[in-house]
């Protein structure tokens, strides 16, 4: 299985999914099928952002314990549990960067995401693809996620809206501003490095 196929989950998926969060609400115990079915894709998405296993470890442990506590508070709207849990997630981080427990830092893997995503005029070669990588971390936060979301991990707007608290149009609206920065940033990059000293 590809790593952006366990993003991705069919609408019988999703219905099994919810009859298994329905029993979890009926018996805490139950909740444990989740827990370690989302454990280390929820784990690996907070680590990529702060680098440091203890700490990744301790959010994810947050993350997993409001999950359960909140979890009669979840409502089935068609989408995958995980769009819910990284939600969650995305909150305790940005906690954890505010309390300083945490030091921001991004980890993109550049092979799945293309330059051609920003421009169709661009062929992807190592140089760029490093200088992509080096740009992206100078974006904002929700810039970043919009761009891992949607280019990275290919999941639809619905669910990027879901995770990020947005509207889907907003979704769309800030994704293509985000798009743009990050071209602008990396064409004034490029010129920087083809610039004679």
């Amino acid at each position: 299985m590809s790593e952006t196929s366990t993003y991705h989950k069919s609408a019988k998926d999703i219905e099994k999914e919810a009859q298994l969060i329905e029993r979890a609400k009926q018996n805490p115990e139950q909740f444990e099928v989740l827990y370690n079915r989302y454990y280390e894709q929820i784990f690996r998405y907070i680590y990529q952002r702060v680098s440091d296993s203890q700490e990744a470890k301790d959010v994810c442990s947050q993350v997993f314990l409001k999950a359960m506590n909140n979890l009669a508070n979840y409502e089935h709207r068609g989408l995958p549990f995980s769009s819910w849990l990284y939600r969650i997630a995305y909150s305790e981080l940005n906690q954890s960067y505010r309390e300083k427990k945490a030091q921001k830092t991004v980890n993109i893997d550049t092979q799945v995401f293309s330059l051609r995503d920003m421009d169709d005029n661009y062929e992807d070669n190592s140089d760029d693809l490093s200088t992509l990588a080096e740009v992206i971390r100078e974006l904002g936060e929700e810039d970043i996620q919009l761009i891992e979301f949607r280019y990275f991990e290919k999941r639809p707007v619905k669910e990027v809206a879901e995770i990020l608290n947005l509207s889907e149009s907003n979704v769309k609206v800030k994704t293509h501003r985000a798009l743009q920065k990050l071209k602008t940033l990396f064409n004034a990059k490029i010129k920087t490095y083809e610039t004679p000293h």
